[in-house]
């Protein structure tokens, strides 16, 4: 099989970091998810006297279902907190929770980074999906064009991964500003949210080093068949 040859190896490196990222993850969330926080305030409630003391614009807060399928939706600025963190008071979910704010706040800030990374989502959609088709149609036929247009296609993944890496540590350090600021929680509270948002940083970092390796491997393969 053309894409079964020795340039397979260079995938393993970011695999091997992205299981154990999303271990670093589980063990982390699982650790302080079993401990709630000195004031026992809820996720949700944090979340709604957080964005209400720093962000400039509305921010819908509403539960989503789901394990972590907590996300931030800037179409219609709501903020959705999965089922095991919205009524949660542990470390584990206020610390998920307020870096969900940690994006509404960029958003209210009118933060580059993200802006631009909502803006190339639908490019990165098509890519990632046109991508191998477009390359292997290439191969098979020996056309370069269509090789490299699916390279350009898929490099298109590897730029998203670089632009969300500044968007991810930048709500990181929003979200543990503002629990600071808030009194939301004491120092040592503060120090479980930063490892399982340090944990949760990981996977974002393993994503671009699979994507770099992954355009490195495709520009291999095409050059051998020039």
């Amino acid at each position: 099989m053309i894409f079964y040859d020795w340039t397979i190896i260079l995938i393993l490196p970011g695999l091997l970091l992205g299981l154990w990222a999303q271990f670093k993850v589980k063990r982390a969330y699982a650790k302080y998810a079993k401990i709630s926080t000195s004031r026992g305030v809820t996720a949700e409630t944090v979340c709604r006297d957080m964005l209400s003391r720093n962000a400039e614009m509305s921010v819908s807060v509403e539960p989503v279902q789901g394990r972590l399928t907590d996300h931030f939706d800037p179409r219609s600025n709501t903020l959705r907190l999965s089922e095991g963190i919205y009524g949660s008071p542990s470390i584990s979910a206020v610390g998920i929770a307020a870096h969900e704010c940690g994006h509404a706040l960029q958003q209210s800030d009118e933060y580059k980074p993200l802006l631009l990374r909502n803006t190339i989502v639908p490019v990165v959609r098509f890519g990632s999906i046109a991508y191998f088709p477009i390359f292997l149609i290439g191969l098979l036929a020996s056309w370069e064009p269509l090789l490299y247009a699916g390279i350009i296609c898929f490099a298109a993944t590897l730029v998203f991964s670089l632009i969300t890496l500044p968007v991810e540590f930048n709500a990181s350090k929003r979200a543990l500003t503002a629990l600071r600021n808030g009194n939301y929680m004491t120092e040592e509270e503060l120090d479980g949210v930063r490892a399982v948002l340090s944990a949760a940083a990981m996977t974002y970092v393993a994503a671009a080093v699979s994507s770099l390796l992954q355009l490195l491997r495709l520009l291999l393969i095409a050059g051998r068949r020039r």
